[in-house]
C-alpha cells in the first residue's frame, strides 16, 4: 500500500518537532499537524515564559541588594504590561523559529486539528491522510478541581496572559509549578499565599530541599498554608473572589491560581477509532519502544505520563525517529539520573536519588553544606544556599546531588554529566574547585553528616 507519509506527527511541541525534523533528515516523508501553537507547552505556556517571569521577579531582590555595592537609584517600579508584551514578542519569535525548523527540514506543516480515523489514517480539517506510522505528541493540559466556582480560577495557561498583575493571589498546589508561580507572583509584588493539602510541598524531592525551600520562602514573605484546601470559590460583585477552605476559613483574593496536576491532552483525538488503550490515569499506554496497543500508532511526551519534562520528550522523539528510520543509530532512553530544576526563588537543582530513596536500597553517607552566598555578604539578605551529596557508603558512588541557591540548575547540569559517568565521592574530592564560587562547595565537602 502506498502512503501519503511515512510518519504523521500529531502535535508540534518539543517531542513532536524533534521526531519530525530528524525523521525527515533521515529521508522519511513527514507531516506535522498542530491546531494551537508551534513549540507546545514549553515554548508558549510553560518553561520558557515561566523562566522569563522568574527573571522578572528576581530583579526586585537584585535592585535591593545593589545598595550594598554602592548603587543607588530611585524607588523601583514594576509594570506588568511591559513584561508581558516583551514576553509575547519573544514567544512569537520562537514560534517562527519552530516553523522554520520544520519547513527547512522538509516537513509538511498542517495547521489544523488532527483526528485519528483509523490506525493509519488521520483527518485534518476534513482532509484525510494516510501514514505508515502515526505519532501522538499532543502533550498535557492543566486541571482544575471539580468544586463550585472553579470557573473563576485560572491555571498556568491563563496566567501568562493576565491583563494586569493581581494584588492578591492564592496559589493552590504543592508541585514545582505551584512553588514557581508563588515565587513569581510574590517577587513581582502581589500578596501571595500558597495553599497545599499536605504537610509540605514538593513531594518526592529530597527532604532537606523541601524544608530548606519552605524556610527561605517564608523568610521572603510568602504565606505558606499547608494542610489547606479550597472547597468553593465565590465571585463578588466587585470582581474579588472569596475562597472557602475545608476548615471553614474564608480568604478574600483577586486571583485563585491552580497548579494541581495536568491531564493528557486527548480531546477529540479519535482514540475510539483505534485500538489504543489508556492507563488508569488516562495516559496513553505504551511499551518501551513507545508503541501503543495499536500497531501503527506511537506516543511520546507528556501524553504518556512518564517523566513530564521537555528534555525527556525531546529524547523520546529522537529515539522514535532513529528506531523507525535510522535503526543502526538507535539506542534506548534511560530514565535514570535525569537532572531537573525548579525555578522557585531560590532555585532548586537536583539529579539522582534523594536521601530517602537512597536509604531504601543502600547504606549511605550524606554530605551537606549550608552557607550564605558570597554575593549577599554586602547586603542585608539572609538567604542561605544548601548543597547536598548522597553517597553509597560501600561503592563510594555519588547517588544524588541536590542544591538550593542561585543558578542551581546551571550548576547541577554539569554535575549530572559526572554522575552519568559514574563519579565517586573521591572523584569529587580530587577535583579542584573554582575559587571563589558557590559551585566549589560540591568538591570541598569532606565530613559526612551525622
Amino acid at each position: 500500500m502506498a502512503y501519503d507519509f511515512d510518519l504523521f506527527v500529531i502535535g508540534a511541541g518539543s517531542g513532536g518537532v524533534r521526531a519530525a525534523r530528524f525523521a525527515a533528515g533521515f529521508g522519511a516523508r513527514v507531516a506535522v499537524a498542530e491546531s494551537r501553537y508551534l513549540g507546545g507547552t514549553c515554548v508558549n505556556v510553560g518553561c520558557v515564559p515561566k523562566k522569563l517571569l522568574v527573571y522578572g521577579a528576581h530583579f526586585e531582590e537584585e535592585l535591593r541588594q545593589a545598595k550594598g555595592y554602592g548603587w543607588t537609584s530611585g524607588e523601583p517600579a514594576f509594570d506588568w504590561s511591559t513584561l508581558i508584551a516583551n514576553k509575547n514578542r519573544e514567544i512569537e519569535r520562537l514560534n517562527g523559529i519552530y516553523r522554520k525548523l520544520l519547513v527547512d527540514s522538509g516537513v509538511k506543516l498542517l495547521e489544523g486539528h488532527a483526528r485519528l480515523v483509523g490506525g493509519q489514517h488521520v483527518e485534518v480539517d476534513g482532509q484525510r491522510y494516510s501514514a505508515r506510522h502515526i505519532l501522538i505528541a499532543t502533550g498535557g493540559w492543566p486541571q482544575k478541581p471539580d468544586i463550585p466556582g472553579a470557573e473563576h480560577a485560572i491555571t498556568s495557561n491563563e496566567a501568562f496572559y493576565l491583563e494586569q498583575l493581581p494584588q492578591r493571589v492564592l496559589v493552590v498546589g504543592g508541585g514545582y509549578i505551584a512553588v514557581e508561580f508563588a515565587s513569581i507572583f510574590h517577587g513581582l509584588g502581589a500578596k501571595t499565599s500558597l495553599l497545599y493539602r499536605r504537610d509540605l510541598f514538593l513531594r518526592g524531592f529530597d527532604e532537606s530541599l523541601r524544608v530548606h525551600l519552605r524556610d527561605e520562602m517564608e523568610k521572603k514573605g510568602v504565606d505558606l498554608q499547608f494542610n489547606s484546601d479550597i472547597r468553593r470559590i465565590d465571585k463578588q460583585a466587585d470582581g474579588t473572589l472569596k475562597a472557602t477552605l475545608a476548615d471553614g476559613r474564608v480568604l478574600e483574593t483577586d486571583c485563585v491560581f491552580y497548579a494541581t496536576g495536568r491531564r493528557p491532552m486527548l480531546d477529540n483525538l479519535g482514540l475510539e477509532n483505534t485500538r489504543i488503550e489508556q492507563d488508569d490515569r488516562g495516559f496513553i499506554r505504551v511499551d518501551n519502544l513507545y508503541r501503543t496497543t495499536d500497531p501503527y500508532v506511537l506516543a511520546i511526551g507528556d501524553v504518556i505520563g512518564r517523566v513530564q519534562l521537555t528534555p525527556v520528550a525531546l529524547a523520546e522523539g529522537m529515539a522514535v525517529a532513529r528506531r523507525l528510520f535510522r535503526p543502526e543509530e538507535y539506542r534506548p532512553l534511560s530514565y535514570e539520573l535525569i537532572p531537573t530544576a525548579v525555578f522557585s526563588l531560590p532555585n532548586i537543582g537536583t539529579v539522582g536519588l534523594s536521601e530517602q530513596q537512597a536509604r531504601e536500597k543502600h547504606r549511605v553517607k550524606v554530605f551537606e553544606s549550608r552557607f550564605r552566598p558570597m554575593k549577599l555578604s554586602l547586603t542585608e539578605s539572609q538567604e542561605r544556599t544548601l548543597m547536598k551529596l548522597v553517597v553509597d557508603a560501600d561503592s563510594d558512588r555519588v547517588l544524588g546531588c541536590h542544591m538550593i541557591g542561585p543558578e542551581a540548575g546551571e550548576i547541577i547540569q554539569g554535575l549530572a554529566v559526572a554522575m552519568k559517568a559514574g563519579a565517586t565521592k573521591r572523584d569529587f574530592d580530587d577535583t579542584l574547585g573554582i575559587h571563589p564560587t558557590a559551585a566549589e562547595e560540591f568538591v570541598t565537602m569532606r565530613t559526612a553528616r551525622e
